[in-house]
């Protein structure tokens, strides 16, 4: 492999890392929403990885030798779990029974997923580093 294919697959996990950022952000943006536009209360969203072949076509001999491949988003899905509920008869959204359904998001699981895709992205980022140091003395070698 080369460093500049070690460059565009560490990218890749960065872009990935950033919409998992994003939605996770916007899981806990929404941990107390009780009405959303599509009705109901808000869901999690969550983001699905999946290897990506874009590069295969410029890189057919070599990914096939070795396998090169990123990493890409190929969905975000809305989370099926259920959603917690809490007797509290004075809110706005309480059905009949004074129950209020509340998102299925559950703050602490999301802050542990922002602490691996914080940290997931800082390792891609030391690895386009690396890359680039080893890429800056190969050329200083070369003179």
């Amino acid at each position: 492999m080369d460093i500049f294919s070690s460059m565009q697959i560490s990218s890749s996990a960065l872009s990935a890392q950033r919409t998992r950022l994003n939605v996770i952000s916007s899981n806990l943006a929404n941990a107390n929403t009780t009405r959303t536009s599509d009705g109901g209360p808000y869901r999690k969203r969550q983001v699905v990885f999946q290897s990506s072949n874009e590069n295969f076509a410029r890189h057919l001999n070599r990914a096939q030798q070795q396998g090169i491949q990123g990493v890409k988003v190929s969905r975000i899905q809305v989370s099926q779990a259920p959603l917690q509920t809490l007797h509290q008869p004075g809110h706005p959204d309480a059905d009949e029974n004074g129950m209020v359904q509340l998102p299925n998001v559950n703050t602490m699981e999301e802050m542990v997923d922002m602490m691996n895709a914080t940290r997931s992205y800082e390792a891609n980022a030391s690895a386009i580093q690396a890359s680039k140091r080893m890429a800056l003395k190969a050329l200083e070698i070369g003179r």
